[in-house]
């Protein structure tokens, strides 16, 4: 690619829809991109996925490129994310990971308690993820360059959640438990974490990405009072450590009493899930910041006029504001009707339009 098209394709993203709202600057239209818009939901995700199990789909580069490519054309959506899973960082550190059919990821050696964290280690050589980054690259290539191409990580908590407890959980105790007991064990596994996640996303941003989110899907089990104990330094050090490079996202999920601490820990944009008003979040994180959200998924498993009722309702919490990215407050749901995914997307366009 010549220098001058490299300047293009700089100044495309730059001024994209996206971008400008990262930036907190007016846009035409408010931008949208779906967590999880590369998925089940999607006929055209499926015909990918039938031909290959999960893990061979994300250590794929070709394949995880051509899901991503397709879901950013055939929903219309403002940005890409780049396919790929929150768990494969794990196996480097020392996990057995594999995803069972019906169940999903399971972690067959997990750190049953203090000692078992002296055989999780950091990712020293971040090459052994090449799958991502070449991933990233193809992608970049071959997206539109107005689009951009976010690129995500598990944040601290939720990786140490799943290599405590082996899986999902119910009430977390097992990595609570670790937690509260053992300072000295908990910190160097999230200091683990931490290092790692910092070199990857950085690759990411590297290989091609324009901005990083990062996903506490897991931190909605947590008082204020121990994510700020236990989980914001941490995260605020993965934030820090690389957002010098590209726009950070900083999402949690759960508890909306966490985001006040979400800004501390820091963030371009704060993402925010269903379980509050996103005038009342905005407010609670402060109107200098970006915000990102925050329709409930379960909205659109129903028809088009509430979908249409309940997407506008979210556009008008802004109060006409700058820096706004809609989305869903969550992934969306395998059975929602691709075809809503798509209305919503259209939606969001139509009834945000600037004159």
């Amino acid at each position: 690619m010549t220098a001058a098209c490299n300047e293009t394709l700089s100044s495309s993203l730059h001024n994209s829809r996206f971008l400008k709202a990262v930036r907190r600057e007016p846009t035409d239209a408010t931008p949208v991109w779906i967590m999880r818009q590369a998925g089940r939901f999607m006929p055209e995700y499926m015909a990918v996925r039938s031909k290959v199990t999960f893990m061979e789909l994300c250590k794929t580069p070709a394949l995880a490129a051509e899901v991503t490519l397709i879901a950013q054309r055939v929903l219309g959506v403002d940005a890409a994310i780049l396919f790929a899973d929150l768990l494969p960082i794990l196996e480097p550190m020392g996990m057995q990971l594999e995803y069972l059919q019906g169940e999903g990821p399971v972690i067959h050696n997990p750190l049953m308690n203090a000692a078992d964290v002296n055989r999780f280690h950091r990712v020293e050589d971040i090459s052994c993820l090449n799958y991502v980054f070449d991933a990233v690259r193809l992608i970049r290539r071959d997206l539109p360059a107005n689009i951009p191409l976010l690129g995500f990580a598990g944040a601290p908590f939720t990786l140490a959640s799943y290599a405590v407890e082996g899986g999902g959980s119910k009430n977390y105790a097992r990595v609570k438990k670790l937690m509260y007991s053992d300072a000295g064990a908990w910190t160097a596994l999230m200091n683990c974490l931490t290092d790692s996640l910092i070199k990857y996303l950085l690759a990411q941003i590297e290989a091609g990405c324009q901005a990083v989110q990062l996903f506490d899907s897991w931190a909605g089990c947590l008082s204020t009072s121990d994510y700020r104990e236990y989980v914001l330094p941490h995260t605020k050090a993965v934030i820090d450590g690389v957002k010098h490079a590209a726009p950070v996202i900083n999402f949690a999920t759960g508890n909306p009493a966490l985001l006040p601490l979400l800004r501390e820990a820091g963030g371009n944009v704060i993402g925010i899930d269903w379980r509050i008003d996103l005038r009342d979040a905005w407010q609670a994180v402060g109107h200098d910041v970006a915000v990102q959200g925050n329709l409930d998924p379960i909205v659109l498993l129903s028809d088009l006029d509430t979908i249409r009722r309940k997407a506008k309702h979210v556009l008008q919490a802004t109060d006409g504001r700058p820096g706004h990215i809609f989305n869903l407050g969550h992934g969306v749901l395998p059975e929602t009707p691709a075809a809503h995914v798509k209305s919503l997307v259209e939606m969001v366009h139509e009834m945000s339009q600037q004159p």
